[in-house]
């Protein structure tokens, strides 16, 4: 067995003629020569140009420590929704130390998931979509892809008009003239906004350019900034208000009975995991880069019930404190800033909540359909390309027109979302389960009828069976009850909060029962050097050089 070598990234060498390739040159050597640039991963020759770009191949070498997965999740945590999300945790009515036990075992449940989800990427050194080949078939896996990315066009669209918002409060205090822009409507949205909007957008797009190297770089920084933003803006906040005054349950009405709190409890646990559905099913996409399966976990334990639990802390105080000082209770950041209406709180606020937002933008919404959409057509579309066309779609969608409507999210985010239930656990059954924690890695890459992903005609009849039943039956329980109980004929609203655990215990029992009944997926040998075994210790199985 083999370890990924650790070359030096390829850089392309300008020059006016390429010379000529040697009979016996390797794809990303005949791209170098051509005065193109190379990606992270090592393309064989026996690759088939079909499945395969520099993006998307096994990485040449692995440097992601402890301390960038972490800082990845900052990212995804520090953001407007999260603040938001965890505020309203703790308006649920239910006591403090009830919403903290719900916090503790939602954010571990996540925790465990994206263990799950990390190991067979950050094994093979491949992305979410490729690794679906083994499962799906080298062509049926761009099934979860295109799903998955077309939640994350949508979110894309809506995080960036929210981080607009914020950008548009700074305008609105720096240059007064700029009101004059709220009133003009095109497509639904005022000239600020349109203008707003563009700028963050082609921000996280010149980010994103910049690729991998850069986007960690940029995240390593935002997480612990938005850190250093929340303590002032909440030391600030409790010497105005007073400590005596803070109280750290937000919830109005009476007090509910230990057993009337149960059912929110186990509610507010599904919240936090649907939250991080998204990049939890993806989260491939980034444990690749990972040194080792033992960093990523480390940073997963930092990034996931550590930091989300101090967060949420952190944004409580800071709703708390609302009350005694601007006399109502304010779970936006963003209006928080507002509020304190002092220019510099303003615009150290706002930009830093813009930062947030952005960063959860590109971990979370622009790196997931970049590698999805590539995956379609790896040769035609690059990463890059595959993140250009989430970035205009997202424009397309227009989601300030609907990101308000509470029918258009409960029926389009709602389907696609419970989707990401089935394919989690068709995921999680075929390769622990049913593959055995084994993947051929360069099998992944042919389109061979002998090819071991091949299946039938490059899908696995089974996963696609699974990912339609399944997905029929999570999306019935997320869309179904809201029309019923209007209808007056039975009010199980609650069965939609869980949504995601019926997808993904249906999709893993009903595909461990199918590929038993009817094999489908290979058994392979551990002892086989292009093998990647992720039950050893040993590292990920890669054979560049083979």
């Amino acid at each position: 067995m083999t370890a990924p070598q650790p070359d030096s990234p390829h850089t392309a060498a300008a020059a006016t003629t390429a010379p000529p390739a040697p009979a016996d040159a390797r794809p990303n050597d005949l791209v170098e020569a051509a005065g193109m640039p190379v990606g992270d991963g090592e393309v064989k020759a026996t690759y088939d140009p079909r499945l395969t770009n520099e993006d998307l191949a096994p990485l040449k070498k692995q440097t992601w420590s402890s301390y960038n997965i972490f800082a990845f999740w900052m990212s995804d945590v520090h953001s407007v929704g999260g603040y938001v999300t965890a505020g309203s945790l703790f308006a649920l009515g239910i006591a403090s130390w009830q919403v903290l036990v719900s916090l503790v075992v939602g954010i571990v449940i996540v925790q465990v998931f994206c263990n799950l989800v990390a190991k067979p990427s950050q094994k093979t050194g491949v992305p979410y979509p490729v690794i679906n080949r083994a499962v799906f078939g080298v062509l049926g896996a761009n099934v979860p892809a295109i799903i998955r990315g077309l939640i994350a066009v949508a979110w894309y669209g809506v995080q960036t008009f929210l981080a607009a918002e914020s950008l548009n409060i700074i305008f609105l205090k720096f240059v007064p003239a700029s009101a004059a822009l709220l009133e003009p409507s095109f497509l639904g949205l005022n000239a600020l906004g349109w203008i707003s909007y563009a700028i963050l957008w082609c921000a996280q797009a010149a980010l994103f350019w910049h690729g991998m190297e850069t986007i960690r770089r940029f995240i390593d920084w935002a997480g612990p900034a938005v850190y250093v933003v929340m303590i002032v803006m909440a030391v600030y906040l409790v010497s105005e208000a007073g400590w005596s005054n803070i109280s750290l349950n937000l919830s109005a009405g009476p007090p509910m009975t230990f057993a009337a709190s149960i059912p929110v409890m186990l509610s507010a646990i599904a919240l936090v995991v649907s939250y991080f559905s998204g990049p939890m099913l993806n989260f491939g996409d980034f444990s690749r880069y990972g040194r080792s399966f033992a960093a990523v976990k480390k940073g997963n334990l930092l990034g996931l019930p550590i930091n989300f639990l101090f967060f949420s802390v952190l944004t409580v105080i800071c709703a708390s404190a609302t009350v005694p000082v601007f006399g109502e209770l304010i779970t936006d950041p963003i209006a928080t800033v507002e509020a304190i209406d002092t220019p510099f709180a303003i615009l150290l606020g706002g930009l830093t909540f813009v930062t947030a937002t952005v960063g959860i933008n590109i971990v979370a919404n622009f790196i997931s359909p970049a590698f999805d959409f590539s995956n379609v057509s790896p040769q035609k579309i690059s990463w890059r390309a595959g993140g250009m066309i989430a970035a205009v779609g997202s424009v397309l969608l227009t989601p300030w027109n609907w990101y308000d409507n509470d029918e258009a999210i409960h029926y389009t985010l709602g389907v696609l979302g419970a989707l990401i239930g089935p394919l989690f656990g068709i995921l999680i059954a075929g390769y622990y389960v049913i593959g055995r924690q084994r993947v051929h890695v360069d099998d992944m890459f042919t389109m061979a009828p002998t090819g071991r992903y091949w299946y039938s005609r490059g899908y696995n009849r089974n996963a696609l069976a699974t990912v339609g039943t399944a997905g029929l039956v999570a999306v019935a329980t997320a869309v179904l009850p809201r029309p019923l109980a209007q209808l007056g004929l039975v009010d199980v609203t609650w069965l939609s909060s869980y949504s995601w655990f019926v997808g993904c215990g249906l999709g893993y029992a009903m595909f461990v029962w199918l590929e038993r009944r009817n094999p489908q997926m290979p058994v392979l040998d551990a002892d086989d050097p292009h093998v990647s075994v992720g039950s050893t210790d040993v590292p990920a199985v890669v054979s560049h050089h083979a």
